[in-house]
C-alpha cells in the first residue's frame, strides 16, 4: 500500500511540477502550444495563473517532503485532499466550457488525488 501511495503521490506531484510553467510561459504561448485542452488559459489573468502556479508548486512540496523528511507527515493527505479540490475545480470548469474531450486527464488526477488522501488517512497513514 505504501508503495502504491508513494507512487501515487509521485505522479500528482510530478504533474503539478510540469504545470507551474504558467508562471514563467506566457498565456498566448501556452495556448497556441497546448491546442483546445489550453484554451483555458485564456480565461484567466496573468496575475491568476501566476498563483494558481504557485498553488500548484506548493502542492507538489506537500506531496512529498512532509514525508520524505518525516516533517509533520499529516500535510501529505492534507495536501492530496486540496490537490483533489482543485482538479475538481478543474473538471467544473472544463464542463463549464463544453470541453467534455478534455476532461478525462482532471478526472485522473482527481481520482489519484482522493487515492492518496484516502490512503495516508487510513490504512496506508505514516506512523511515528
Amino acid at each position: 500500500m505504501h508503495v502504491a501511495l508513494w507512487i501515487a503521490a509521485g505522479l500528482l506531484a510530478a504533474v503539478l511540477l510540469v504545470s507551474t510553467s504558467k508562471m514563467v510561459v506566457p498565456r498566448e504561448r501556452i495556448a497556441a502550444m497546448g491546442g483546445p485542452a489550453a484554451q483555458w488559459v485564456l480565461d484567466f489573468s496573468p496575475v491568476r495563473l501566476r498563483v494558481i502556479g504557485a498553488l500548484e508548486l506548493l502542492a507538489a512540496a506537500g506531496l512529498i517532503l512532509p514525508a520524505a523528511l518525516d516533517v509533520a507527515p499529516v500535510l501529505v493527505p492534507v495536501t492530496a485532499t486540496c490537490v483533489a479540490a482543485l482538479f475538481a475545480g478543474a473538471a467544473t470548469m472544463r464542463l463549464r466550457r463544453g470541453e467534455r474531450a478534455t476532461i478525462v486527464p482532471d478526472l485522473l488526477y482527481l481520482a489519484l488525488a482522493i487515492f492518496v488522501a484516502w490512503g495516508r488517512f487510513g490504512p496506508g497513514q505514516f506512523t511515528g
